[in-house]
């Protein structure tokens, strides 16, 4: 049943009435409304309504027919707006605001500035000099470019006697070639470009050949999910989370772990404390392994990546998650609360934005003709329209295509794009010394270094390519050394770990790397090896994964690299300090990560387990200058294993973890799968 009733619309009039009809000023703010609220045969009967207060509501559009022939003033602010061309039934509108609806962008702004002829001011701004432009400067443009475009390319080609067929398929050629190939203004305003140039060439294609017009313009274009992606049109539509909620509904579980499951009803700690056997307490503060065990529960089990939005899809693999930084600049400096309670994550066609306590995917981007390996955020100072600076998170995302997506999150805006490399990018990461500074790993054997600069406040941007690193095979894993970011990269690679100079002083923009790093192998050394996971501990501690089954290796970057040498594509030994037992998997791209803070290092596994190493207690040891190698293996401080979930009343067979993540604080841990599954553990 409605909330809206004759009764409430009475009352809420301003002032209140006794009769629909002579009501010219409505209130219906904060009243959790929804579209299917709004009534159209109620509404109506407002035939005099002037004034309507719909902010702070829940509405994701409007009805097509609510029939408010007098309405002047509309404020929507605060909703879940994600169109407004229905707004065009409004024709007398004067005065809009839609503030703080973040599915909204520019483009919007344009359409219903266009649409509205009447319209004055939008979101409290006069815009009588921009409507001239939009209504009739740019329409003169891109009138003329459309016409341009059908008599060079395909007035020949429609017969002088042709059948209606014919007319059909040159119409949909036309109205596809058309939107595609007419540019014309920023690149941030590159949707609306695109919807007013296919009406444009509808109502061209209705005038000049007696085609039929499709005017209604609600109906946004959507590409067909057979059609590549347009390089034209930068923002990728926005999954509705509601919609995204009850795709990963059906998951079940069984015994003590399930998504709808309290907390206090699970088990407290579903892990083990090393390979095979449990480790008494006693054992587990034996020697150099006085870590204590971490309580940890299940939280989510969540499938947000699934193609088409199957329900069953258990096939996409899911490879890239990080965490988004808090925007307090004070935070920012405390590694401990330096990111949120956000995650990104990456996998097949899609990028999502989950809420770890919740489990509430809050935002989902999709490219249906792509599959994204890697996120990474930063965090970039932004002149918004009032001129003040402001502090914003973007997202980059990148996969198969070879293409960095850049999102700016708040905004719901996939403002840009840069065309990296022409074969897949298998990771991306941000220089942590400067925010627009962005390094791209391709499988074209390279690594460039991108300048994405900062947007203005209509999303144009210029991007810049500053280095190219050459690699001998592909770069797989990268890492910024702490200590001089600005100085040396390091990569592990199909064919080793190596090390670059990306100091920009250098005149050199294509560089060879400088270093690459030997480790031992059975009873000899080697260079050549698989390294598909790398990651910084601390300052100086690095954690890399071999293809050598069953070992991670812990070494000391500043023993290991000899700066001082000189020349080019030096062999240098890498100086181990430990290795950690693992599993004896020869299954490759399961990456590893490091909680620095918490001196931790997580890596799944081929049975869907997550291993856990506090090094707390070894780092101090290694630190120092005549600090040993550790003569046995360490063994992990616990292992959290796959709980009994079951999918359709079955247990997957076989759950690979391609990477799991902690936040800094080491709250959260999310473990991505080969399953499409996103899990999400909670230390208690």
């Amino acid at each position: 049943m409605s909330k809206i009733t004759t009764e409430l619309l009475l009352e809420r009039a301003v002032p209140r009435s006794t009769r629909l009809r002579k009501i010219e000023t409505l209130n219906l703010s904060k009243l959790q409304l929804k579209t299917g609220d709004l009534d159209p045969r109620l509404f109506s009967r407002l035939r005099h309504l002037q004034k309507l207060d719909l902010s702070d509501n829940l509405l994701d559009k409007f009805p097509n027919s609510l029939t408010l022939p007098d309405l002047r003033v509309l404020n929507c602010s605060n909703n879940k707006l994600e169109d407004v061309t229905a707004l065009k039934q409004f024709p007398l509108l004067e005065e809009l605001t839609y503030e703080n609806n973040v599915y909204l962008t520019l483009n919007d702004d344009y359409k219903v500035i266009f649409l509205l002829q009447n319209l004055r001011l939008l979101n409290g701004k006069d815009i009588t000099k921009l409507a001239n432009q939009v209504r009739r400067v740019n329409s003169r443009k891109l009138t003329s470019k459309v016409t341009a475009h059908w008599e060079k390319f395909f007035r020949d080609k429609l017969p002088e006697k042709h059948t209606a067929e014919q007319v059909k398929s040159i119409k949909k050629k036309f109205l596809k070639s058309v939107q595609t190939n007419v540019v014309y203004g920023p690149s941030s305003l590159s949707e609306f470009t695109r919807w007013r140039v296919k009406m444009i060439a509808e109502e061209f294609l209705a005038n000049s050949l007696g085609l039929e017009s499709n005017s209604d313009t609600e109906a946004e274009e959507k590409m067909d999910e057979s059609e590549e992606e347009s390089t034209e049109s930068p923002r990728e539509a926005a999954e509705d989370v509601a919609q995204v909620v009850h795709i990963y509904a059906p998951l079940e579980t069984t015994g003590a772990v399930s998504g709808s499951i309290t907390p206090s009803k699970r088990k407290r700690n579903n892990s083990k404390s090393s390979p095979g056997k449990k480790r008494s307490k006693t054992q587990a503060n034996t020697e150099e392994e006085a870590a204590e065990d971490v309580s940890a529960e299940p939280l989510h089990f969540l499938q947000c990546h699934s193609k088409g939005n199957s329900r069953e899809d258990f096939k996409t693999q899911l490879w890239s998650c990080v965490f988004e930084p808090v925007l307090d600049s004070g935070a920012r400096k405390d590694p401990i609360v330096s990111s949120s309670r956000t995650v990104a994550t990456c996998g097949g066609e899609s990028v999502c934005l989950i809420d770890c306590e919740t489990g509430t995917v809050l935002k989902k981007y999709k490219v249906a003709t792509e599959e994204f390996f890697s996120v990474a955020w930063t965090t970039l100072t932004m002149v918004i329209n009032d001129s003040r600076k402001k502090a914003h998170n973007i997202l980059a995302a990148a996969g198969r295509r070879g293409i960095v997506k850049l999102i700016h999150v708040a905004a719901d805006f996939c403002y840009g794009e840069i065309k990296a490399h022409k074969k897949p990018i298998a990771t991306v990461c941000f220089s942590p010394a400067q925010e627009t500074h962005l390094f791209t790993a391709s499988y074209d054997k390279r690594i460039a270094l991108w300048d994405i600069g900062i947007p203005d406040c209509d999303y144009n941007f210029k991007a810049s390519q500053l280095l190219v690193l050459e690699a001998v095979s592909i770069p797989l894993r990268i890492a910024l050394v702490p200590t001089c970011p600005e100085q040396y990269l390091l990569a592990g690679c199909e064919g080793g770990c190596f090390a670059w100079n990306i100091k920009l002083d250098k005149g050199q923009k294509s560089r060879p790397f400088e270093a690459i790093f030997q480790f031992p192998d059975e009873e000899s050394v080697t260079t050549s090896h698989r390294v598909d996971g790398l990651a910084f501990l601390n300052d100086d501690v690095v954690v890399s994964k071999s293809s050598k089954p069953g070992c991670i290796y812990l070494w000391s970057w500043s023993r290991s690299f000899d700066a001082k040498g000189k020349g080019c594509q030096r062999t240098m030994s890498a100086v181990i300090l430990a290795e950690l037992e693992w599993s004896t998997t020869d299954m490759s791209y399961l990456t590893l990560s490091t909680c620095p803070a918490k001196e931790y290092v997580f890596c799944g596994d081929e049975k869907g387990s997550v291993w856990m190493y506090n090094l707390s207690t070894y780092t101090t040891a290694w630190g120092s200058a005549k600090g040993k190698r550790s003569e046995r293996r360490i063994s992990p401080t616990q292992i959290l294993q796959w709980p009994e979930l079951r999918v359709n009343g079955e247990q997957p067979l076989e759950i690979l973890v391609n990477n799991v993540v902690a936040d800094p604080a080491f709250t959260y841990l999310v473990v991505l799968t080969s399953v499409n599954i996103t899990a999400i553990w909670k230390k208690s």
